[in-house]
């Protein structure tokens, strides 16, 4: 009798759902994918289709679904899309670390690459830092 009230107890707690504060992670993306997705969300919306000035000569190339383990995207010339990538961005392995490198980041474009890139990886979607 005690065992089938146990068991009967333990059956509804596995029917409860989980509390509402918890925290679920998307399964089957790496840390490295979801830090990069939110970065190339962001780089396209702001630099690409937004047709900033400072980006209208490049084009984006994505590459998030690499089965490298490292999601990446590229800014290449606008007018040679298979031409040496002049931008770099990607997060390695199950890290959420997002770096960039390539020509453009010695170009004075280069640090603001380098500030918009730290500011949506830090999780502001915004298009221009703030004052």
């Amino acid at each position: 009798m005690v065992v089938l009230v146990a068991a009967a107890g333990l059956a509804l707690t596995s029917c409860q759902s989980a509390p509402k504060n918890s925290v679920s992670v998307p399964s089957g993306k790496s840390a490295s994918l979801l830090a990069m997705e939110q970065v190339a969300i962001a780089a396209h919306k702001c630099w690409i289709a937004s047709k900033d000035p400072a980006f209208k000569q490049y084009q984006m190339a994505n590459e998030l679904n690499s089965f490298s383990g490292t999601p990446r995207f590229l800014l290449v010339p606008a007018k040679h899309y298979g031409g040496k990538p002049l931008l770099v961005v990607q997060a390695r392995g199950n890290s959420s670390r997002v770096e960039a490198f390539g020509p453009l980041m010695t170009d004075p474009l280069g640090a603001r690459i380098g500030s918009d890139i730290a500011r949506w990886q830090a999780g502001n979607p915004a298009c221009a830092a703030t004052a």
